[in-house]
């Protein structure tokens, strides 16, 4: 008599177990799932005056509609910051699954310094619950915000202008003395 091993049993087990909690698990995903991305960008208008653009992107990637959305992102300093267009919160009906959705905001700074702003929240209702759901933006990397910028090196036309043409000549000079320097393959003598 041949007698299965121990490890077989075990895995047999274990893939009843999971053919037995698929349904539940197929059950349990058929819900919205929120995915917000935030992003910053920052324009230097002028000495002391910086543009920050904050666009948030939502992303329904669930399997049901989700009610009642709201974002808002009050992470924004008003000691720091004027809103100059927009609005840091924002509200739609529904997003159906598979869809997104985006909004955007611009402020103007007020202060030098570094910021660190936290992640919008998300909020929105499902027909199964009676209680709000909850989702965060993704985060964003500390800004400085009008930061003491390094001048950014730019090519140098007038050294070309005043330089190019004695690196042409040299560098046909040297060209020229490795051509006649090189033995060629047809002068080598055969024995």
């Amino acid at each position: 008599m041949v007698r299965p091993r121990s490890g077989s049993f075990l895995l047999y087990l274990l893939a009843a177990l999971l053919v037995a909690a698929f349904p539940a698990v197929l059950a349990s995903s058929d819900v919205p799932f929120m995915v917000a991305h935030k992003k910053v960008s920052l324009t230097r208008l002028k000495s002391g005056v910086e543009r920050v653009s904050v666009s948030i992107d939502l992303y329904n990637e669930g399997l049901s509609t989700a009610y009642d959305v709201s974002m808002n992102d009050d992470s924004w300093s008003q000691d720091m910051f004027d809103l100059v267009s927009g609005s840091t919160s924002k509200t739609w009906e529904r997003l159906d699954a598979g869809s997104s959705a985006s909004h955007s905001f611009v402020l103007e700074s007020k202060a030098k310094g570094m910021f660190h702003g936290s992640p919008a929240v998300i909020k929105f209702r499902i027909p199964t619950k009676a209680a709000l759901q909850e989702a965060y933006s993704t985060p964003i990397q500390p800004i400085d915000v009008l930061a003491d910028k390094p001048p950014e090196k730019k090519f140098e036309w007038r050294l070309l202008a005043k330089y190019g043409s004695l690196v042409s000549v040299l560098t046909l000079v040297g060209l020229f003395v490795y051509v006649i320097a090189t033995p060629s393959k047809s002068s080598k003598k055969k024995r």
